[in-house]
Formats: structure tokens, sequence, C-alpha cells
């Protein structure tokens, strides 16, 4: 890992400029871009309250939690404004096999001048707070008991980080930031869509000074991105085509709130859709192999009569024969 260029940040942007958001308000940025600084996406549209609360958690070190279903882009959302920020950042998906050992560290056998010595190597919580780096835990709702109680700690106003086998306490670098992201908000899995979730200790979950939720975006929003992801729908029937898309998506959306089908259409699932769209030169074709296939057997006759009524289309003919077909006539 390459060294920070800079250790505070040294200058003010203006949210407005940068953000398209109708404020006043300037965030601390860095001038100078290191290794650790996401890659700017043009297409990124940014939730002004979210922006907000992210911003605050950049400019006054707040503790954010971004919540909201899957495919909303809540990691990207802090990611992309810490792009605009210039400030190094670090993503950890905190999944079941992450220990508390690749968080703290562990001692480790290595060579020094031909021989053998055991040297504590710190994992990514005491690297990230020496560092004036943001660091997020992806998935905060699935983590495993023994790592959320080293998260813990972290969290406090203070934020000191005691290495217990080394006796030492690490003071957290003035521009260390803590963000997370969670699918639930730290109630567990009710509904059966976030397997692997876990209910987050309260005592945690009152540790973090701000919690956002991030929804599904607008239509035209969305079709932004979608159209920018996929540069070949350029006409005026392809934004059509998308808009159309994008009304099936929010259907299942609806329909998943309503509890009536238990897969729903994400962003990045019309983005895929769009992108077989090019491939298979079908939108049925697509349709099926980016979505439907998902989705429980039981409940794909709703989701034909969704795309039936945004397309005038039934999806009865075999996909498989369309597949045939563009792939006879060397399309793909």
């Amino acid at each position: 890992m390459s060294d920070i260029n800079l250790e505070q940040p040294d200058m003010m942007i203006s949210v407005r400029d940068v953000f398209g958001i109708d404020t006043n308000l300037k965030a601390p940025a860095f001038s100078e871009k290191d290794s650790h600084v996401p890659e700017i996406d043009n297409a990124y549209q940014f939730n002004p309250e979210v922006t907000l609360a992210i911003l605050a958690g950049f400019s006054r070190d707040r503790r954010v939690m971004v919540q909201g279903l899957h495919g909303t882009g809540k990691s990207t959302h802090i990611e992309q404004v810490a792009a605009r920020l210039n400030w190094p950042c670090v993503r950890v998906n905190l999944d079941g096999h992450i220990s508390r050992l690749d968080l703290v560290g562990k001692d480790t056998i290595t060579l020094r001048d031909g021989k053998q010595v055991t040297e504590f190597q710190e994992g990514i919580v005491p690297w990230a707070l020496r560092r004036p780096t943001a660091l997020i835990f992806d998935e905060f709702d699935a983590g495993r008991p023994d790592v959320m109680f080293v998260i813990q700690r972290i969290l406090e106003r203070d934020g000191k980080f005691t290495l217990l086998d080394q006796n030492e306490v690490i003071q957290p670098h003035p521009s260390f930031r803590l963000f997370a992201t969670a699918n639930t908000i730290g109630l567990g899995n009710s509904n059966g869509l976030y397997h692997g979730t876990q209910m987050v200790n309260q005592a945690q979950m009152d540790r973090w000074n701000i919690v956002t939720t991030l929804n599904y975006l607008p239509t035209d929003d969305e079709m932004k991105i979608v159209l920018a992801r996929v540069p070949s729908l350029n006409g005026a029937a392809d934004e059509q085509q998308v808009k159309s898309m994008i009304a099936v998506a929010d259907m299942t959306r609806k329909s998943f709130a309503a509890g009536d089908i238990s897969t729903l259409m994400s962003p990045r699932t019309v983005i895929s859709w769009a992108e077989n769209i090019e491939i298979f030169r079908d939108v049925a074709v697509a349709f099926r192999l980016s979505f439907l296939n998902k989705c429980d057997e039981a409940e794909r006759p709703i989701i034909a009569e969704f795309f039936q009524r945004c397309f005038d289309q039934e999806l009865t003919e075999s996909w498989a024969t369309k597949a045939s077909q563009v792939m006879a006539d060397g399309q793909i």
C-alpha cells in the first residue's frame, strides 16, 4: 500500500458545484490523489439527502451508516463522495469469513537475517486508524458477534483502539473516518430476503451518529445511469425501451413491498438486462436471462404479466429458440 500524500484536507470544495445540491455548504477535500482514492464515475447519480449525510461524516467526523435494499448503490455512494473529495477509502466486507484476527492483526513468522522471527502483522483496523482513510464496513449486519465487538470500540467519540498483544493504544488519525452499509437496520432478517444477516447489538447501533436510507432512484435518474452504462442505447426508441424496462423493475419493487413476490429488480439488474440486450438483440430473451430465471417458478407468471403490461408483448416464445436464432445469425 502506498503512502498518503497529505495528512489533512488542504482545500474546501463547493457542494453545489461538485454534487449539484442546492446549498452553500463547503466540504473539506484533499488536493492530491493517492492510490486508495476511488475512481470517479461520471454517470453516478447522487441522492441529495444521503450525500449530505455522508459529507457530514467526512467534514464533522461523524459515524455514518447507509441502510437500504440491495442494488441501491450504498457503498458506491460513499466511494463516489470520497472520490470527489480525493479522500482515501478502503472497503471491508463483513462476510462470515472475516475474523477478529483479520481486523486486529496477528503474529506471523518471517525471515530476518536468515532467522525465523515472530512479528505482529496489524490488521485493517489499526492500519486505517493510523491514516487519513475512510473505512467502510460493507454488510455491517452480517458480521459475526466477535467481529462486531472489535468494531464497537472505534465507534466511540474518541475512537481509541487498544492492541492488547502489543500493549499499545492507537489514537485515530484526525482524518480517519468510519462508515457502514447495511440491508437491514440491525433488526435481523425478518422477510427472508437477506439470509445471513444478524440482529445487531442495540448498544452498538446507538453509537452510529447518523443513519440514512438510500432508496431506489426516480425513473429519470435511473434512466440516465442505464443509458450512460450502455452507450449503444442512444436513440429515441432505445430511451423509450429503457423507460419500459424501469417500469417493469418498479412493478417488481412495489409487488415485493406488498409481499406478492420474493424477488425484486435492482438498478444493477436493469443494467445487466440492458447489457444483455446488446448481446442477444432481444428484450424478452435478455429479460429472461437477466431476471426471470432468478425468480421463484410460482411467481414467474406475475412477473411475466409485468413485462406484458410494459412492453405489450407476451413471454410465451421459448427464449432458447430466439437465442439460437441470434447465434445462427452470427450476432454473438
